[in-house]
């Protein structure tokens, strides 16, 4: 790409979420792990574009205006049910949000063209039959785009866990940088350390590996065994919607920040030093509390994260 903002495509899921209200009825807002990060993106004014599927109903018109008012280009194909996806949202009393599905996602094809970034998780890359689509484009941009994974982990959707851990496995070995958090790890290797199983993947493919541990902040692998802990920050939460979205999202934007995307992200990852990588984990753990710190998926502008960071407004981006 010649241009001097990044083209990031972001190929997955956008939905409905049902949030129950403290009178026992029931609000919509739209979400979706994919949506989210592109949202998160569109926020920190990056050039981002969002491959996804939408119902012809009122709640896929609402999820569009949603997206194009945070300046997410939507390309979306129609549902096969022609309803829009939703996931009916449980909070605990931490705020800890959990969801079940009515997931519609038969995406046959994704734009030709090219990217500078690739991001990709969540259902869309486990659920069939839009998930072998996913996997092909992510194949496809291997060693053109930087490749970003957050494999946010849905057992409600596939409680059978062989199948996802093989399709994630595929997927981290294609991959420059991945973000997941403990309790995903959790689930799909329950028998490992989260750690080590980060470990393990830096060494199969990616340059970089996150766990994020929610408040406890988050650990940095990379290649060869290099280990980075990064501190949680403080923040009274809100709840945790859409909060290691917000995390991915703001994860690309400072890497862009670097430099890294293209068919050079690969080895430009590599090259940058543990401190810079440091402060690339740091600025998502920043942007996702400011995220937790308000009700729902609500990820900060480039000017609320840069005054949380304490940086120039316009020093953010590439």
């Amino acid at each position: 790409m010649t241009d001097a903002q990044p083209l990031i495509l972001v190929v997955g899921e956008a939905l409905v979420d049902v949030v129950p209200g403290p009178d026992g009825t029931t609000r919509d807002h739209p979400g979706g792990s994919p949506a989210n990060v592109a949202i998160t993106l569109g926020r920190l004014g990056r050039d981002v574009r969002l491959v996804t599927l939408l119902g012809d109903d009122e709640r896929g018109a609402a999820v569009r205006a949603w997206l194009e008012a945070s300046e997410v280009a939507v390309l979306a194909g129609p549902t096969a049910s022609g309803r829009t996806s939703t996931a009916a949202v449980t909070l605990d009393d931490a705020g800890a949000a959990t969801y079940d599905f009515d997931l519609d996602w038969h995406l046959d094809s994704v734009p030709e063209g090219p990217c500078d970034v690739l991001h990709v998780g969540s259902i869309a890359t486990v659920l069939d039959p839009g998930a072998d689509t996913v996997l092909e484009t992510f194949r496809a941009h291997r060693g053109r785009a930087l490749l970003s994974l957050d494999p946010n982990a849905r057992p409600a959707i596939t409680p059978d866990r062989t199948g996802p851990v093989a399709r994630v496995e595929e997927l981290v070995a294609l991959a420059d940088v991945v973000k997941v958090s403990d309790e995903d790890l959790a689930w799909l290797h329950p028998d490992d350390d989260p750690v080590a199983t980060a470990t393990r993947w830096a060494d199969a493919g990616p340059g970089l590996v996150v766990v994020t541990r929610g408040g406890a902040g988050a650990v940095a692998v990379r290649p060869g065994g290099t280990v980075l802990d990064v501190p949680g920050v403080p923040v009274t939460v809100a709840d945790t919607v859409g909060a290691g979205d917000t995390f991915s999202g703001v994860l690309v934007d400072a890497l862009l920040a670097h430099g890294v995307h293209g068919a050079a992200a690969a080895d430009t990852l590599r090259a940058l030093t543990d401190r810079a990588l440091l402060g690339v984990v740091t600025t998502a753990a920043v942007g996702a509390a400011i995220n937790v710190s308000r009700p729902g998926a609500d990820p900060p502008t480039r000017a609320e994260l840069s005054a949380a960071l304490g940086v120039d407004h316009e020093a953010g981006q590439e």
